[in-house]
């Protein structure tokens, strides 16, 4: 069984700026995961074509499971608003989460995060650039309990706050809420937190220690693969972990191998 996830940028490509559907596909086909989590995902936005990111990667893994869960109605960096109800947000751009399964699902949970009250200071590269003042937006973690060959396992996505000491906050929140599904339990996602930082605030074990950002030349770990220590001898071991190069987004994909 791999496990993935990969925050996708919207599905742009560094070389040329362009979100083209193909290269999102064959990106996606190449990881090969039997659960996906998908960070910085588009549904109907007009910078990636409109398109639904998440049913992409859903038909390049041949996978008969997924959901997309907003965290804004909106475009980020825009104009956008937080979410009034899960089913809000139908006929409009929306950006959040995304989460994939080839194994059946039992039942979907969707937590809101709320975004840090404060703007914190952000470095934003290039001709005008360095440091400014952003506003947090809200954040969501999209849970999914699954049959798989090894029993029952509660996988979930999400991606946390760029502000330091709120998204520690945030994690503490999603290993709550995780607690209350089944184990062994597995959280997946770009969590803006260092690889020591992760293991310590939520105290889950990493299954995968890799550099992922930048893509290029990775120097930090911000994506994870992390399982609670509860039930976590119910699962196989891992046997592989491996960070490609994919032809899309500024972070590399994190895949663990079980079993």
């Amino acid at each position: 069984m791999r496990l993935a996830t990969f925050n996708l940028l919207h599905g742009r490509s560094l070389t040329d700026g362009l979100v083209d559907p193909d290269r999102l596909t064959a990106a996606v086909t190449a990881l090969d995961a039997d659960i996906l989590a998908l960070q910085e995902v588009d549904r109907d936005q007009s910078r990636s074509g409109k398109l639904d990111l998440t049913a992409i990667a859903a038909r390049a893994l041949d996978a008969p499971e997924h959901r997309f869960a907003a965290a804004v109605v909106g475009t980020p960096g825009e104009t956008f608003r937080p979410l009034t109800h899960d089913d809000d947000g139908h006929g409009e751009p929306c950006y959040g989460i995304g989460l994939v399964s080839r194994h059946p699902v039992r039942g979907w949970r969707v937590t809101r995060l709320r975004p840090a009250p404060v703007r914190s200071p952000v470095y934003v590269p290039g001709p005008g650039g360095g440091l400014v003042l952003l506003h947090d937006e809200p954040r969501v973690l999209l849970a999914a309990i699954l049959d798989t060959p090894h029993g029952p396992l509660t996988v979930a996505a999400t991606h946390l706050s760029f502000v330091p000491g709120w998204n520690a906050h945030q994690l503490r929140q999603v290993v709550r809420a995780l607690r209350t599904l089944p184990a062994p339990r597995i959280l997946l996602g770009d969590l803006n937190l260092p690889a020591w930082a992760a293991r310590l605030v939520s105290g889950w074990r990493p299954l995968g220690r890799r550099p992922t950002y930048p893509a290029g030349q990775p120097r930090v770990q911000l994506d994870h693969v992390l399982a609670d220590r509860q039930g976590i001898d119910q699962l196989p071991p891992v046997t592989g972990v491996h960070t490609p190069l994919s032809t899309i987004s500024d972070h590399r994909p994190l895949l663990v191998d079980l079993g």
